[in-house]
């Protein structure tokens, strides 16, 4: 398989190298807005491209790609609010190839799944109050992170307490807004808490990368299953959840 990445930050490099050990090629990478170098066709050897360049050029990166005709596989987080919709109209209209995950880790896919559980559950017990936080190195852009976005929507759509997220300390919020916590501290990869607090316990799951490789070879994982299909996918599509 021949790939082009968009995004040659730590991210980049890890699924470099992990690509290419799988027999995998690279056949053009960089690290900056890549939506001129696209239409120019600098990448049309490519059989799909997978993109980690960050919220401001994501989804320029992304359309330019569905638009020559390269299945892309989207990582980037920040931009969905704001662009989602012209991305998926795009990649309609073009019958394109498009997959996005808030986070390529199965650990951290199978722990959405526990999540939304959790929520269903404790929507019965209301004297339980839920917290999110969410740890990640220094260097990343968006707060919270799309991982932590994702969880609060699971929490959200199981668990009539709480009607949105806020990215603020729980102590000063009202109580059907769920707070999430977000720190950014030296290089950690990501780690993710579900709190549920009460008077007489306290209940917590979490998720605890220990390296970028999760993420990296769950990219590689999607961009191999993306190349022989068209429309839009994600994680529950490849793990079939």
């Amino acid at each position: 398989m021949k790939i082009a990445l968009l995004g040659y930050g730590k991210m980049g490099k890890t699924i470099e190298r992990l690509a290419t050990a799988k027999g995998h090629e690279i056949v053009f990478k960089s690290d900056e807005n890549c939506t001129e170098l696209l239409k120019k066709g600098q990448i049309n050897g490519a059989d799909v491209a997978i993109e980690f360049t960050g919220p401001e050029s994501a989804s320029e990166n992304i359309k330019a790609c569905i638009i020559g005709g390269i299945p892309v596989v989207s990582g980037s987080t920040g931009w969905l609010k704001n662009h989602w919709e012209a991305v998926a109209n795009c990649c309609e209209l073009n019958n394109g190839s498009f997959f996005y995950a808030s986070n390529y880790s199965i650990g951290v896919n199978i722990f959405f799944e526990i999540n939304e559980r959790l929520a269903q559950l404790m929507n019965a017990f209301p004297e339980y109050k839920a917290e999110i936080e969410e740890i990640h190195h220094i260097h990343k852009l968006d707060a919270p992170s799309g991982t932590g976005i994702t969880l609060a929507e699971g929490i959200l759509k199981n668990h009539q307490g709480y009607k949105e997220w806020t990215l603020e300390d729980s102590n000063e919020i009202p109580a059907d807004k769920l707070p999430i916590i977000a720190k950014r501290i030296g290089e950690v990869p990501g780690t993710h808490i579900i709190r549920y607090h009460s008077t007489i316990d306290d209940i917590e799951i979490s998720h605890i990368a220990k390296g970028r490789e999760g993420f990296a070879s769950g990219a590689i994982l999607a961009a191999e299953w993306l190349i022989v299909r068209k429309g839009i996918f994600g994680m529950r599509d490849l793990m079939k959840l």
